[in-house]
């Protein structure tokens, strides 16, 4: 800077420019308005200006405007902005923040029924680390439809034929009214599973009667009395409808588990507060833990009572995987009281439509990958695998992650954010404050017209049905009949510039009753982290056994070495 700027901004700061600009020009807007030979517009603009630079002189919240007077507001402007810039002009194709261009452009073209494929090759980088695909066979299979299906609870009294691809759970209060009424009716089109959310069964759910599975969370809502304790027989009354198909006790979500939530009581409309059974105008809070059972063992027995409540109807739990032996608790539970529940839902730490703090969107929970293998590895070494069924949640978009998912174990997946592109969601990011700008997650009526429920039916029913047309050219092109025969030798992975491996050798597998084999020690612990937790965990508490061999990390298997305890991390995640 100029040696005479110096000078002046020492007498007269610079940064009061635009300050000084406005007062003079009001002053002379003034004159020139009383002399008739200016337009008053100018004087408006010079008092107003002058009135907010004087403003911000004397605020105390913000140090920026003190010190930059008018002028500052326009950091505030372009901070605001920000995200939509970046994402329409600066982000590549293929930056996933948490999704990317790509992945998004792709639902939203299945969804429209528009064309999906792309010319001149691949934009991802194949020789980067972490790169994957699934082998195909020189003798591709032919599959005459894409509607493929899983049994769930089939030696019960209303077992359930699920699709591999369905809507994962998201309340209504989160939710618009317009993007539930879209999401079951598209469900009921395309006839798969629609995941009402911990917020109940409202009644925009059974506009179109599609298939739904009742999330029960720690609130009870739907099933709850005054105290906003479970009530055995308002649950046996939603239960019992036809459209039920699954109950599912929600135990931690991957966008922040063992993390509760208040809904403010200006926010409980009288709809919610009729959906959710709470007096309406009053905080709705949802506990971290739940109060009807506290042990493993209790679990157990409250997924029996609620199957028997419903009416024998498939009854299971979701779960994002955290301490090891709480899981291996939840296990040993079942050997012992012979309870099984049918189902498991395994959310990774990669989901995101519940809005949380940031240390828990990025710090708490087990990604997908992790948290799937530990339960679907101690189900198979247990040999309870062929009694219960595995649903896989977290960031699934495409007919290669559901392939990959099931690669690892799960029977069927769920996506939320995936058929909420579907609606219309531009990624915002905006789902917490009330001003989604396309009415996906907004209770404001003016905002929730945008999203037409006519069209988006067709849109979530076309990206289901496009996605699995996709998952069944996958699927034939590996030589196989079902999705549910692919496996983690299918599955190739560069872990390397000039090193790749199959999943099946990069990633632990068990063999069927390799884990009960170890328990009675007639083999070694098949992995560090079983031999480090299993003998933790204890059927009647959810807290680790006093004194037990193994522990912490830290106290990972002596003898394991970092290799063994790098193993053990790998798992545990």
């Amino acid at each position: 800077m100029p040696a005479w700027l110096h000078a002046l901004d020492r007498w007269i700061p610079l940064r009061y420019l635009t300050l000084c600009t406005l007062v003079l020009m009001a002053a002379l807007g003034t004159l020139g308005w009383w002399a008739g030979a200016a337009h008053p517009g100018w004087m408006v603009l010079g008092w107003a200006g002058s009135a907010l630079g004087l403003r911000d002189l004397r605020q105390t919240k913000r140090a920026v405007l003190r010190n930059y007077p008018v002028i500052g507001h326009l950091r505030y402007l372009l901070e605001f902005v920000r995200p939509e810039i970046r994402q329409y002009f600066l982000e590549s194709d293929n930056e996933a923040a948490p999704f990317s261009r790509q992945q998004r452009s792709l639902v939203y073209q299945r969804a429209k029924g528009q064309p999906d494929k792309r010319p001149f090759g691949t934009q991802l980088d194949v020789h980067a680390r972490g790169f994957e695909w699934i082998n195909h066979s020189l003798n591709p299979s032919h599959i005459e439809g894409q509607d493929f299906r899983v049994l769930i609870g089939g030696d019960r009294a209303q077992p359930y034929s699920a699709s591999v691809f369905n809507i994962s759970a998201m309340s209504f209060g989160a939710l618009s009214a317009n993007a539930v009424l879209a999401l079951n009716g598209g469900a009921r089109k395309g006839g798969f599973m629609h995941d009402t959310g911990e917020g109940s069964i409202s009644p925009h759910h059974r506009v179109h009667g599609g298939d739904l599975v009742w999330e029960i969370g720690s609130g009870y809502f739907g099933c709850r009395d005054a105290q906003g304790r479970f009530d055995p027989e308002r649950f046996s009354a939603n239960a019992r409808d036809p459209q039920v198909k699954l109950i599912e006790i929600k135990l931690s979500q991957g966008a922040k588990p063992g993390h509760g939530g208040v809904l403010p009581g200006p926010k409980v409309t009288a709809e919610i507060a009729l959906t959710r059974g709470v007096p309406e105008g009053v905080d709705c809070v949802s506990p971290a833990a739940h109060s009807a059972f506290s042990t493993p063992l209790q679990l157990l027995q409250f997924v029996e009572r609620l199957r028997t409540l419903s009416g024998g109807k498939p009854t299971g739990f979701k779960l994002c995987v955290g301490h090891p032996w709480e899981w291996f608790a939840i296990c040993q539970a079942m050997l012992e009281s012979g309870i099984t529940p049918d189902f498991i839902v395994v959310d990774g730490a990669e989901g995101g439509t519940g809005a949380a703090p940031l240390e828990f969107t990025d710090h708490v929970g087990t990604p997908l990958q992790e948290g799937l293998l530990l339960v679907h590895n101690t189900l198979v070494g247990l040999r309870l695998r062929e009694r219960i069924r595995i649903g896989a949640s977290g960031k699934i978009i495409s007919a290669f992650d559901i392939a990959r998912a099931m690669a690892l174990g799960a029977d069927y997946c769920n996506s939320a954010r995936g058929f909420m592109f579907a609606l219309g969601c531009i990624q915002a990011q905006t789902c917490h404050t009330g001003e989604c700008p396309t009415g996906v997650t907004s209770q404001d009526p003016s905002r929730q017209r945008a999203l037409v429920v006519g069209d988006k039916i067709e849109r979530v029913a076309q990206f289901h049905r496009s996605t699995l047309y996709a998952l069944k050219e996958l699927v034939q092109a590996a030589g196989l009949a079902h999705p549910g025969e692919i496996r983690a030798t299918h599955i190739v992975r560069r872990v390397d510039n000039d090193q790749v491996r199959l999943l099946a050798n990069q990633l632990p597998f068990l063999q069927p009753g390799e884990l009960l084999a170890a328990i009675a020690g007639e083999q070694p612990w098949p992995h560090p982290v079983y031999e480090s937790y299993w003998p933790m965990a204890q059927a009647d508490s959810f807290a680790p056994r006093r004194g037990a061999a193994g522990g912490t990390m830290k106290n990972a298997p002596r003898g394991a070495g970092r290799a063994g305890r790098e193993a053990a991390l790998s798992t545990e995640a």
